[in-house]
């Protein structure tokens, strides 16, 4: 598990593909119609994602911290009826939407970034977790509803 939380992960990747655009003076391609807006979209619907899921944490009174030892409750209401991790796909979509708005070539490893670490490093950790701490509850609740989406 990593110890940083993941909006500094998704922070720090956008921040190197940034500086990779920057110092290999990549062309922009957001001569595409419409790049601009769909980013600004996609970070629009990634905040909101991730901060009503942050707020439902706080409001159910469970962990929002992911290296905490156990959890209050497992939420599986609001966005996470739909997704088992909103605040990551948040994270994703957000970065996603940097790199629209940028319209550089290596800021699209950003959100690839944040989705490997995501995917392969903190969510392992949590659903271990959650497996232990809630058992066949979470069982069941992984069976209905997806990792992502």
């Amino acid at each position: 598990m990593l110890r940083m939380p993941p909006p500094v992960w998704a922070l720090a990747y956008v921040l190197i593909a940034l500086g990779i655009s920057d110092m290999a003076d990549w062309p922009r391609i957001s001569d595409v119609p419409g790049m601009i807006p769909l980013g600004v979209v996609l970070i629009i619907i990634g905040v909101a994602l991730s901060v009503s899921a942050a707020f439902l944490f706080r409001r159910e009174g469970t962990e929002l911290n992911p290296t905490s030892i156990t959890n209050r409750k497992l939420v599986t209401s609001g966005p996470f009826s739909f997704t088992r991790n909103p605040m990551y796909l948040g994270l994703v979509l957000v970065t996603l939407g940097i790199a629209f708005c940028a319209g550089v070539w290596p800021m699209f490893l950003a959100p690839v970034a944040t989705f490997a670490t995501a995917n392969w490093a903190h969510i392992p950790f949590e659903e271990a977790k959650m497996r232990r701490q809630f058992g066949a509850d979470f069982e069941a609740y992984t069976s209905k509803v997806r990792r992502w989406i």
